[in-house]
């Protein structure tokens, strides 16, 4: 059977400015919180390998961008760097990274290839973590600040913008789950996090309006895990999943795109006395302010029961204090990450937006499967004979299909990522991309199989069974 998708769909995949760009401490850029952390941890990073060299975009953009030409693409995400831009997140502009910027967009432009830049990835510039961080109401207005200057510098040829990468990650990783710097585990603060980022993202919006952009869009792009319980007819198990959606999923879904918090999530809040300090007419820069268009994340579901112990009243308030995780006796895995794998739920998703979303146009930004040691798949050619990618691409694209054949209006796809590249304190553990990296041989790269056979689903713009 052939899937043959719409007409100007987009094929391409995502990356980030920190994750490939290298040059860390090159050309007057600050520090972030990443080269921080590493330079004062280091034993935390997969291998000891760090923020500086990445993947080295910085030095090989033009041969990489040749590189997504050979393979299809007509897209590609990225994102700025907020302190290679702005050295101290606010204030003095480095012209040595506006010419960096500038060079990339033009020559994916160049190269029929549509640029769509995100503000920020997980990058916080260290001086403004120094001042709180997204806990701070000042670094809000900073990020608004550097937002609208991206757009003066850039617009007139980057159309496509998003505001915030999984704006989620930050809350649980900083300040729950201690994966990302600051390494804090606090709900309340893990809330004003939340609530700040929203509210930042919010701001960009309108500073990106105020600006007229002629075809511009501006989005947000969320990881979404659909939460599903134990047992539909189980009221106890369906309530739990219930709150997981809202915490993970709507706290961003809603405001981005309804313009308000689901009622549910505000009780929880309230109920829990773990309510962010509001300022007069934030709610309604919220409410005035929504996206565009959407950015789906998607790797993996949650499943969810209802808690099967009663909360201890010594117990730190956490998102599980209110659920269960439940493994699936039918799950597969990716066992290398320790994701389940379930195609459906990108179809879920697609439904999701249509039903109770407005239909708003959205893409997949990401979609991935990362493995470790994957030159054990390496050929006598040097190719790395990546099946298991194929048959992941193949089965989530299958399923979205479905969803757009059903009024969804989904105008892309994206893999993570295009070049192996550098994952936070994983490094370079897991592989996820259409060309393999050599880290020993100067970061040579060569196409894998799963880079070919996108090739033709993109060309073709169709799926072939």
């Amino acid at each position: 059977m052939n899937y043959k998708f719409p007409k100007n769909f987009l094929w391409g995949a995502a990356s980030s400015g920190p994750q490939s760009e290298g040059a860390s401490n090159k050309d007057g850029k600050g520090k972030n919180i990443w080269d921080h952390w590493y330079e004062i941890d280091p034993e935390k990073f997969f291998n000891q390998v760090g923020p500086q060299d990445t993947s080295n975009f910085y030095n090989l953009y033009k041969e990489d961008i040749q590189r997504m030409k050979e393979i299809g693409f007509n897209s590609y995400r990225t994102s700025i760097t907020w302190s290679r831009l702005i050295p101290d997140g606010d204030g003095e502009v480095n012209e040595k990274a506006v010419d960096f910027y500038n060079n990339i967009i033009d020559e994916l432009i160049k190269n029929g290839i549509k640029p769509i830049i995100n503000l920020y990835h997980f990058d916080m510039p260290l001086a403004m973590q120094e001042k709180g961080g997204w806990e701070s109401r000042e670094v809000v207005e900073a990020y608004a600040r550097y937002a609208r200057k991206c757009f003066e510098l850039f617009s007139d040829r980057v159309k496509y913008w998003t505001t915030h990468n999984e704006p989620i990650v930050p809350v649980e990783g900083g300040y729950l789950y201690q994966f990302h710097y600051p390494l804090v585990t606090d709900m309340k603060r893990a809330v004003q996090v939340a609530y700040n980022t929203m509210l930042s993202s919010a701001k960009a919006v309108a500073e990106f309006h105020k600006l007229n952009v002629e075809d511009g869009k501006i989005g947000i792009i969320l990881n979404l895990t659909p939460s599903y319980p134990r047992d539909i007819n189980n009221p106890e198990d369906v309530k739990a999943a219930n709150i997981a959606d809202l915490f993970f999923n709507r706290s961003f879904l809603d405001p981005s795109i309804l313009g308000e918090y689901p009622e549910e999530l505000i009780q929880i809040i309230k109920d829990n006395d773990i309510i962010p300090e509001i300022h007069e007419n934030d709610l309604e820069v919220i409410k005035n302010n929504t996206v565009d268009y959407l950015g789906v994340n998607y790797y993996q579901p949650r499943r969810i029961k209802a808690r099967e112990k009663s909360v201890d009243s010594s117990e730190a308030l956490m998102p599980e204090t209110f659920f269960d995780n439940y493994e699936w006796p039918e799950r597969k895995m990716n066992i290398y990450r320790g994701w389940e794998i379930y195609e459906k739920a990108i179809y879920d998703i697609a439904v999701n937006i249509k039903n109770n979303y407005k239909n708003i146009p959205w893409y997949i930004s990401e979609n991935g499967m990362g493995v470790q040691d994957e030159d054990r798949f390496i050929d006598g050619n040097g190719m790395v004979q990546d099946d298991y990618r194929i048959e992941f691409l193949f089965e989530h694209l299958r399923w979205l299909h479905k969803g757009i054949e059903e009024g969804s209006n989904c105008f892309g796809y994206h893999m993570w990522t295009f070049v192996d590249n550098w994952s936070w304190t994983n490094a370079y553990k897991n592989r996820y991309g259409f060309y393999r990296v050599d880290l020993d041989n100067n970061f040579k790269r060569s196409v894998k199989k799963s880079g070919l056979w996108y090739k033709k689903v993109a060309e073709n713009n169709e799926l072939v069974d």
